[in-house]
């Protein structure tokens, strides 16, 4: 076999992406990067609204894309969402796993129905639609990579006031739930990966930006600053592309060195 160059290897045209939690934010960040790889694809959110402006940013970038609106906190949506991919797109060769709910409450006082909901979605949504997925397109072909985004949070606990446990709790899961699907599904030939971003400007984080300040948050990092439209792209690519394909059950943080200084 004759190696490929590296544009070779990073190349993901023909290949097809679903995206979830992809209508705005690091979603997005990531459909972008995908498709200006060469990738098709399918971005999916609640809200029908923002899918389509979404759609049209990457369409004018040049990139085929499409959308399919899905709560994919509810079942038999995470099932209408594999199905409804599968028949528009083909045969899915990426998942990002990004879907996600935060809850801010002091864990004394967090309500259980709160817990519940940042749970289901960030943890067994992933859980249902990797699985789905993988049953109707990924396994019996051999090929996948499914890319699942945790976060910093997992890695340990917050600074003080930042009263996030739910989110902390299920983006720990997400991590872990990475290295046993990777070890599990290793032998089908599908990687499955990691991103945990550290702050990033975003709808989710507005809450917590202005409770603790950018500047504050951007000095914590040793390289002094926040993520930007950029700084998941390379990753989600690596992960994506068979430049990574002798990558499984890793998680890599994407935080400006955060985690370094505080030992996650």
């Amino acid at each position: 076999m004759t190696a490929r160059t590296i544009q070779q290897l990073f190349d993901l045209t023909g290949k097809t992406a679903l995206v979830t939690g992809g209508s705005r934010g690091l979603g997005l960040q990531m459909a972008h990067a995908l498709g200006e790889a060469g990738a098709k694809v399918m971005l999916s959110s609640r809200k029908a609204e923002d899918l389509e402006q979404a759609c049209a940013e990457l369409q004018a970038a040049g990139i085929d894309a499409r959308w399919i609106a899905a709560d994919c906190a509810k079942d038999s949506e995470i099932t209408r969402l594999a199905d409804e991919t599968l028949q528009r797109m083909g045969d899915v060769d990426i998942l990002v796993n990004n879907a996600g709910a935060a809850w801010g409450a002091p864990a004394e006082d967090h309500p259980a129905d709160a817990w519940d909901k940042v749970m289901n979605l960030n943890v067994r949504g992933y859980f249902l639609l990797s699985q789905a997925i993988a049953k109707k397109s990924m396994i019996a072909r051999r090929s996948g990579r499914i890319i699942n985004i945790a976060s910093i949070a997992g890695l340990g606990g917050n600074p003080e006031g930042m009263n996030t446990i739910a989110y902390n709790t299920s983006k720990g899961a997400v991590i872990n739930f990475t290295r046993a699907l990777g070890s599990e599904w290793g032998k089908y030939n599908i990687t499955v990966n990691a991103i945990c971003p550290g702050f990033f400007p975003s709808k989710m984080t507005v809450a917590t930006l202005k409770a603790f300040g950018e500047e504050k948050l951007a000095a914590s990092a040793p390289l002094k600053r926040l993520g930007d439209d950029e700084d998941l792209k390379g990753l989600c690519v690596l992960y994506a592309s068979d430049a990574g394909k002798h990558i499984t059950g890793q998680w890599l943080a994407v935080d400006g060195g955060v985690s370094v200084v505080t030992g996650g």
